[in-house]
């Protein structure tokens, strides 16, 4: 008896130590490529100077990221796309989504495939093509004299240019997060929509009572990601607006990238601000999880 619980407990060590031989290579590659950036970028953000001339400085870039007035706009701007954009993309991707999860719709396969394209799309290019829609003789424009309207200056006006921004992402990121919803819903027995109809439940009901309820972690779970990349929006700001008018439509990333790479780079800067912006995505997401997980 003896032998065979010895037996099933080295059995059990040579199990964990078999799940461990096969974790160690994915757990040093996550060690390498994120971990130890995130630690050196770290310490970047106490130096300051250029190459082999870096000297330790402290806590100067974050005291001057409190001071610096074009953070504090390029935060205001990040932030206005992430309220704006980020729950208009999240409910029209589940709408999207509990419209196509309809057995009885008729290519629905090809609806799918539409909606998710934009995701397919080369960033620069999608982003040039809005442009090229927003211009003060673009598509758009053409679309507002030809209804008798004013045609707007969309890139001139500092709202204006925000929008299309926003537009842009939805365009874009909206299809991808139905997928996710989609995925959830084929979980979801279609028997129970079934016995919600019997009973006399109006597809509102059935909405808001079975399918957000059910589809709560997925909802969650694009929730956070969607604010971690909204937070590090980067290829709008550059190739749509270029930050412009003045720095009115800047992100954060952007701000970060100019700082590093254009006009008299300072890394121990840009490093400070990076750190930032992955303070604000660990407390975001640390909210978001403690409001949408009951657990």
């Amino acid at each position: 008896m003896n032998g065979q619980n010895k037996k099933g407990l080295t059995l059990e060590k040579r199990h964990g130590l078999t799940g461990w031989a096969f974790l160690l290579p994915a757990v040093a590659l996550i060690c390498w490529t994120s971990f130890y950036p995130m630690i050196r970028a770290f310490i970047l953000s106490l130096q300051t100077g250029m190459g082999v001339n870096l000297s330790f400085s402290g806590f100067a870039n974050y005291i001057r990221i409190l001071k610096d007035p074009t953070f504090k706009e390029t935060m205001f701007n990040t932030f206005i796309y992430l309220i704006i954009q980020v729950p208009i993309m999240l409910i029209l991707a589940l709408i999207l989504a509990s419209i196509l999860n309809n057995k009885d719709l008729r290519f629905k396969g090809f609806f799918r495939t539409c909606i998710f394209m934009p995701c397919a799309t080369s960033l620069v290019s999608y982003a040039m093509i809005f442009k090229a829609l927003f211009a003060n003789d673009g598509f758009i424009n053409t679309i507002l004299r030809a209804l008798g309207l004013n045609a707007v200056m969309w890139f001139s006006n500092p709202w204006s240019a925000r929008i299309v921004v926003v537009l842009a992402l939805l365009w874009r990121w909206t299809g991808y997060n139905m997928v996710f919803y989609l995925a959830g819903l084929q979980n979801i027995e279609y028997s129970v929509y079934e016995a919600a109809k019997i009973d006399g439940a109006s597809p509102m009901q059935t909405f808001f009572k079975i399918t957000v309820p059910l589809l709560k972690p997925t909802i969650l779970m694009t929730t956070i990601t969607s604010t971690n990349g909204t937070l590090q929006l980067f290829d709008e700001s550059l190739n749509l607006t270029n930050g412009g008018p003045g720095k009115s439509t800047m992100s954060m990333s952007h701000y970060i990238y100019n700082t590093s790479f254009v006009s008299s780079p300072n890394f121990g800067y840009a490093a400070a601000m990076s750190i930032i912006i992955l303070v604000l995505v660990a407390i975001l997401a640390l909210l978001q999880m403690k409001v949408g997980d009951e657990r």
